[in-house]
């Protein structure tokens, strides 16, 4: 699989890799004492502090776009919104959202994976149907792609399988329905959803090929295997039925018919025993069908549990919930992002390095220091750590402020954001 930009380790095990490098880095050059420790933990706060701020604002702004649309807010509108304006409201928090998730670094599904995806057979058996009309917009994200290896089990567990499929480790989707116009003229109106609405939701452990049971409105059916399963037990049950118990029955009716229409001369007499023989025969059959048709009730509804069973699990956050988890994800990417590449290009004083080779260096150390394969997002580093002023680019080489200037320059910061009015 390709290396993700995902670093899979907590921020505060970053901030520890980090202050470690840097005391090895002081201890080579004898340089390394308590003071410079406690210098570069309060590097790190402070960076963590503002990086936390600017989303802070980015969640309102999400929040605040998002408030026209929601499905389940429990807040009143001040004015009405105009169907003009709703829609450039959601072509706004689309785009703010989109950012978001690339901050905390999800991948955007393509729409070859997604078909691909619908396609292939699910992994726990089960066939699903989604109509694609009832949708606006329709966007899958996802985040840590690996191959994994299971074992299915057939026929009663006497026959084993051993599959390899594509596994997302997070999945966040974003879907928009149609207005209630185009509800009103179809035969069913949704109950489960509020037409024009967006819903945004966030699942974690989803094969590639059950994306679809993450539709709101996915149907269960049935596969051809088990309806030819359940076809199979009816056609002999019901040959048994007709065979044991309808058996005089059938042949006292097709006496009785073909004398009616004159297919036979000799007539037959109706007796009160052979009437019961009938009913009691028919009452049987209307039995077996019942039942049969309760079997594939019941199976189908083994499908649904097994299903929201599977969804129960994965389900991790909803629509403005999902702002949350996201926001403190892209958090931490961002804080993890700058305190790497600070670190790093700290040890090289003024000569700097290039984004390429610093690049490089990140990447093969935690290849060979943790065994961890990453693709480390180096344009957003530098981006957010010129922002800031921790960085100054001279031509093609990066040069980091060093550490007493950087503690100064975020405490600066902090005494700007809130300077009494």
């Amino acid at each position: 699989m390709p290396a993700e930009r995902f670093i899979p380790f907590r921020k505060q095990d970053v901030i520890q890799m980090c202050q470690q490098v840097h005391s090895t880095f002081l201890t080579q050059h004898a340089l390394h004492s308590t003071e410079a420790d406690s210098n570069f933990l309060t590097f790190a706060k402070l960076l963590v502090s503002r990086i936390h701020y600017q989303y802070h604002e980015q969640l309102e702004q999400l929040k605040d776009s998002y408030a026209l649309f929601e499905p389940n807010t429990d807040t009143r509108r001040l004015t009405s919104v105009s169907r003009d304006n709703k829609k450039s409201a959601q072509q706004t928090f689309s785009k703010r959202f989109a950012s978001l998730l690339n901050a905390a670094n999800f991948e955007r599904v393509t729409d070859d994976d997604l078909a691909e995806a619908l396609n292939e057979e699910s992994l726990f058996k089960v066939r699903l149907e989604v109509n694609f009309d009832d949708f606006e917009n329709v966007v899958f994200y996802r985040r840590g792609e690996s191959m994994k290896t299971e074992t299915l089990r057939y026929f009663f567990g006497l026959r084993k399988k051993d599959i390899t499929f594509t596994h997302y480790d997070r999945v966040a989707v974003f879907i928009t329905f149609k207005d209630e116009d185009y509800f009103n003229n179809i035969k069913q109106n949704p109950v489960t959803f509020t037409p024009g609405s967006t819903i945004i939701k966030l699942f974690q452990n989803v094969p590639k090929a059950d994306l679809e049971m993450l539709f709101p409105n996915s149907e269960v059916r049935m596969r051809p295997l088990d309806k030819l399963i359940i076809g199979a037990s009816a056609a002999v049950g019901g040959t048994v039925v007709l065979v044991t118990k309808l058996g005089a029955s059938l042949v006292l009716m097709a006496s009785f018919l073909a004398f009616y229409f004159g297919l036979k001369d000799e007539s037959v007499e109706l007796t009160k025993q052979s009437l019961i023989t009938f009913g009691i025969g028919m009452g049987v059959f209307g039995s077996f069908i019942f039942k049969e048709w309760t079997k594939f009730k019941n199976r189908k509804i083994r499908f649904m549990k097994a299903l929201s069973d599977n969804l129960y699990f994965k389900n991790l956050d909803n629509n403005a919930g999902v702002f949350h988890t996201l926001i403190d994800a892209a958090e931490e990417e961002d804080c993890k992002e700058a305190l790497l590449a600070y670190t790093f290009l700290l040890q090289h004083g003024n000569e700097g390095l290039t984004a390429d080779a610093l690049d490089t260096q990140i990447e093969q150390w935690f290849k060979h220091t943790y065994s961890c394969e990453l693709d480390f997002d180096i344009p957003d580093a530098m981006e957010k750590l010129i922002a800031m002023k921790l960085v100054t680019q001279q031509h093609e080489r990066y040069v980091a402020l060093p550490l007493n200037e950087a503690v100064k320059e975020l405490d600066d910061y902090w005494d700007n954001i809130y300077q009494p009015v």
